[in-house]
């Protein structure tokens, strides 16, 4: 079902608001936020409403503080369950937009793009199976992206400001 746990304070300290479901505006409920409980399911939250702006991915586990999910705000306006998926993962990226230019097909993680391919741009990507997250570093580091099944003909779709991609792994049956 899902379970995730929002505390204002530091530490599990404050005000706490509890959600099961996805959640498209926090702000009414809360300002912001400085520690997570994820007790069921992996979460995906984002630093503005309607699942825009920056994402952070969250699994089973408690946060105590802002930074322990690799953010440098305290602004959580929106969150998302990750559905529970034990299937194969299966995903293509092209190194043109609209899934133009050489094509690779994954079905595991890749810690470092550029070591794989010598290059860390990804204009276009489909994803079969599975839900992946893309992260703007290598090591799994840096900005982060979810991607679900579906055609992303750009970065943009993905909600990114450019093609820049240093890893990625698939979202497995830890959730």
């Amino acid at each position: 079902m899902g379970k995730i746990t929002f505390y204002e304070d530091k530490h599990f300290k404050g005000k706490s608001y509890e959600y099961h479901t996805d959640q498209p505006d926090l702000h009414p409920h809360f300002s912001h936020c400085k520690s997570i409980k994820v007790d069921d399911g992996c979460w995906i939250v984002y630093e503005r409403p309607s699942y825009m702006g920056e994402q952070y991915f969250l699994k089973n586990g408690e946060y105590p503080d802002f930074q322990c999910w690799t953010s440098l705000s305290d602004s959580v306006k929106s969150c998302r369950l990750v559905p529970k998926y034990k299937g194969s993962h299966q995903l293509k990226i092209y190194e043109r937009d609209e899934f133009r230019g050489q094509m690779m097909e994954f079905t595991e993680d890749c810690p470092s793009v550029y070591d794989r391919f010598l290059y860390q741009n990804i204009f276009s990507c489909s994803v079969l199976q599975g839900y992946w997250i893309f992260y703007e570093q290598p090591s799994y580091k840096g900005r982060q992206y979810y991607l679900k099944p579906g055609e992303y003909r750009k970065f943009s779709d993905w909600g990114a400001s450019d093609a820049r991609v240093g890893s990625f792994r698939m979202v497995a049956d830890t959730c």
